[in-house]
Order: structure tokens, then C-alpha cells, then sequence
């Protein structure tokens, strides 16, 4: 990497993030930040606000410090995993699949311990069918008929039905219909908490944000169906409030034939921008009628290191400038290709 510019940084915005926070406060009961988005946010809307955290994995467990404020999301535990994340403090639950299910019962039965427990419910996605992406969650026969036999255990304080819908995915929030079709009555009388998990969109170069207040609207309209059965809504929002807070700081290390080389590499700052993927927008960008294209490349080798194929700039770049990525603070995790380092984050305000 050119060491004759600054080395590339994370800038986070406690400020956005608790602006972003209050956002979606306004239309659920209970938010719980997903933790994998970005772990340097949990501190922060532990210590900054009342939302939970939610986690997969008990190494994400490092950056909380209240357990009871963790909503934990199982896949493949024992009984052993399951005692040692009560004993740490942790009192709320959901499993997707009937395995974990029975496993987390047949621990807790024979204790007085409480908990919480959201089941996960597979609904139908209106995405093209790739075989890329695992489905979780079980059927909705199944969530009834687990749902009737666990009212009134006496482990479980609380029992709800938990779904996620994939970020960026405009065309899933039309909920309440879905849920009305999957879930019986008695299923509903029996619920305390509805999840709806995360996908709340967020504003990328080859995305529609203009379909948010729509979605915020359906939400509003959902909790207040769910309030008329006494059932809270909850929801887990991750790259809504982690990406806006965060930027990308890199410097310009070459500049030749319309192509712009910069010193981070989408390896350690944009995975997203392989993997789902969406492209960061630049700071100062322009439209195709009032600048020059270029095409923005990372550090490696590799050819899939892009962060835009085509961005219209008005001033021409020079080696050394600063070019800024907005809009960069969720899922910046960074891979070891090329023994890449992982980027430095400043928190502000």
C-alpha cells in the first residue's frame, strides 16, 4: 500500500447513529440493533439509548456489557452453550429450527430459569431464485402448532414469532397480510411480541431510497393492527442506522485513462459492494451531465476490487486528493487477502 498518503480511516457519527435510532423508535415497541452489522455501533446504543442487541454468536458478546439487554439468535447449540449464555446474563431467545428448539427445552425444563422465546417463521420472499442464500425459519404449520404447546410453560415469560426480511429488498413489506395468513387466531391471542427483524433499506449509488417512508408507513400501520391483540412489534435494524453514520476517508494514489486507484481496497472497507451487492456513493459526486467518469478501483490485484465501475466526478482528480465514501458504516468488516489490515475507526460527537 503508498505510504505517501495518509493511511485510509472509518469516520463514525455517534449523532447520526442516535438520529438514525429515534427513527425507527418512532414505529416499533422495542428495537434491537443487529450487532453483526457493524460491532463498534452496540457500545454506543448500549450506553446512548433503551435498545437491545442483536447477536449470533457469543464472540460478539465482547462488545456488550449489560447480557439481559441481548436478544440471542441460535443456530446449531448444545445444552452447554445454552447454560453458559444464561449464566452470562442473557434471558431472551429465538431459534429457527425445531432441533434448537428442543434442545433449549429440554435444558430449561428441568430449572426455574425465565426467558424469553421468539420463534422464527419461514415467510415466501419475493427475490429471484439463485440458490445463493440459505432460508431460514420453519413453516407456518409448524410455528402454530409450537406456538400452542409452549403458551404457558412455565420457563417462557415471553413467546413471540420472529421473520427477517433481506436488506435492501423493497418489495417485502407488505407484512400484515402475510402475517394474517400465516398465523392462526389462536396464534395471535397467544404472542406477545411480533420481530420483524431487519432489511429497513439504506441509501447506496444503485439503490431507490425514496420507497423508505413508504416502508415506515407500512410498519406504523402494521403495530398498530398488532396493539388492537395486545402484541408488541420488534424490530431489528441494522444497516439503516449503522450505514449513514459511517464515511470512508481514502487518498488517491493513481489517476490514468479515467480510472482512479485509491489506498483501500472494497477487501477492508465494502465487502457489501462484492457481496450484495450495492456501491458506495462518493462525496461530491455528480450527475452524468455535469462531470467526467472514472471508474474507482481498490489496492489489490484483483478485478472485483471496485467500488464504482462508472461515478461522475466535476473536479479532476489528482494523486494525494482525499476521496470520501459515504454512507460506508455497515457490514465494513475486512478479509486478510493481501495480508490487508483492518481500517482504523474514529468515533465523533
Amino acid at each position: 500500500m503508498n505510504r505517501t498518503v495518509s493511511a485510509p480511516r472509518f469516520i463514525l457519527s455517534k449523532k447520526i447513529i442516535l438520529e438514525q435510532y429515534r427513527k425507527v423508535k418512532d414505529v416499533a415497541d422495542i428495537v434491537a440493533f443487529s450487532s453483526k452489522t457493524n460491532p463498534k455501533v452496540s457500545p454506543l446504543i448500549e450506553a446512548e439509548t433503551d435498545g437491545l442487541l442483536s447477536v449470533h454468536m457469543p464472540n460478539e458478546l465482547k462488545h456488550t456489557k449489560d447480557m439481559s439487554r441481548v436478544l440471542f439468535l441460535a443456530q446449531a447449540w448444545t445444552p452447554e452453550m445454552i447454560r453458559e449464555l444464561y449464566e452470562k446474563g442473557i434471558r431472551s431467545f429465538a431459534v429457527d429450527n425445531e432441533f434448537d428448539l428442543d434442545t433449549l427445552l429440554s435444558t430449561v425444563d428441568d430449572t426455574d430459569w425465565k426467558i424469553t422465546l421468539l420463534l422464527r417463521l419461514k415467510l415466501k420472499e419475493h427475490s429471484i431464485r439463485t440458490e445463493r442464500y440459505f432460508v431460514f425459519g420453519m413453516s407456518s404449520d409448524t410455528i402454530n402448532k409450537r406456538i400452542a404447546q409452549l403458551k404457558g410453560n412455565k420457563n417462557i415469560e415471553k413467546l413471540g414469532v420472529h421473520f427477517h426480511r433481506k436488506t435492501q429488498n423493497v418489495n417485502e413489506w407488505k407484512i400484515q397480510p402475510e402475517i394474517e395468513d400465516a398465523l392462526t387466531e389462536g396464534t395471535l391471542e397467544a404472542i406477545d411480541i411480533l420481530n420483524i427483524g431487519g432489511g429497513l433499506p439504506s441509501e447506496y449509488a444503485n439503490t431507490n431510497v425514496d420507497v423508505i417512508n413508504g416502508i415506515f408507513r407500512r410498519i406504523s400501520e402494521l403495530r398498530e393492527w398488532l396493539h388492537e391483540k395486545n402484541i408488541k412489534l420488534m424490530i431489528e435494524p441494522g444497516r439503516y442506522i449503522a450505514a449513514p453514520a459511517g464515511k470512508l476517508v481514502s487518498h488517491i494514489t493513481g489517476v490514468y485513462d479515467n480510472n482512479i486507484i485509491v489506498n483501500a481496497s472494497v477487501y477492508n472497507s465494502d465487502m457489501d459492494a462484492i457481496l450484495v451487492p450495492v456501491k458506495l456513493r462518493i462525496e461530491g459526486e455528480v450527475g452524468n451531465d455535469r462531470g467526467e467518469p472514472y471508474v474507482v478501483k481498490g489496492c489489490t490485484p484483483c478485478s472485483m476490487d471496485l467500488f464504482r465501475y462508472r461515478v461522475y466526478l466535476k473536479d479532476k482528480p489528482k494523486i494525494g486528493d482525499e476521496l470520501v465514501f459515504i454512507n460506508a458504516g455497515a457490514y465494513n468488516f475486512w478479509s486478510n487477502f493481501c495480508d490487508l489490515e483492518e481500517i482504523v475507526t474514529e468515533i465523533i460527537d
